[in-house]
């Protein structure tokens, strides 16, 4: 079942944002910086915000009462043509959940919630760029930042048409 995320879901929200984005960029093993961002980033209050804000929109993905998806969708992010439209920032499924559909479960509740036009973003190392890839995702660009003094890039998807 998918749904709109509630303040009581917040925790979980957080535990999951922990193991998913651990799992994808602690791939050489648990450094400190990295350590410190997940621990700083991913909290109850992060999620608290997220929710509480008219400008993002925060699905999850439920196996009975257990959170096992969620998605982060920035209504206000854009990306050099504003056509490419709003940004899903996160779209996480637990590492035990993936392979199942639920993460285009997600992308088709987010397309009949807020439209259908979005774009987003993933590390070039992350297996997510096939699974966007199969959905018919096109690569638009690149985004890079630097993270602890590692430049980290990103390819750029948008929604297919």
């Amino acid at each position: 079942m998918i749904r709109e995320a509630q303040l009581q879901d917040t925790r979980s929200l957080a535990a999951l944002a922990l193991q998913v984005w651990l799992t994808t960029y602690t791939t050489d093993g648990m450094r400190d910086d990295y350590a410190a961002f997940a621990l700083s980033h991913f909290t109850a209050d992060y999620f608290k915000a997220l929710i509480q804000s008219d400008e993002y929109g925060v699905l999850v993905c439920l196996n009975d009462s257990a959170v096992i998806g969620f998605a982060v969708v920035n209504l206000v992010s854009r990306y050099q043509d504003k056509h490419y439209g709003f940004e899903v920032e996160k779209l996480y499924v637990h590492t035990h959940f993936q392979g199942q559909g639920i993460g285009k479960q997600l992308l088709d509740a987010i397309s009949q919630r807020w439209g259908t036009q979005f774009w987003l973003y993933t590390w070039v190392e992350n297996a997510s760029n096939h699974f966007y890839q199969r959905l018919g995702f096109k690569q638009v660009g690149e985004i890079t930042f630097d993270f602890s003094g590692t430049v980290i890039r990103n390819n750029v998807y948008i929604s297919p048409t």
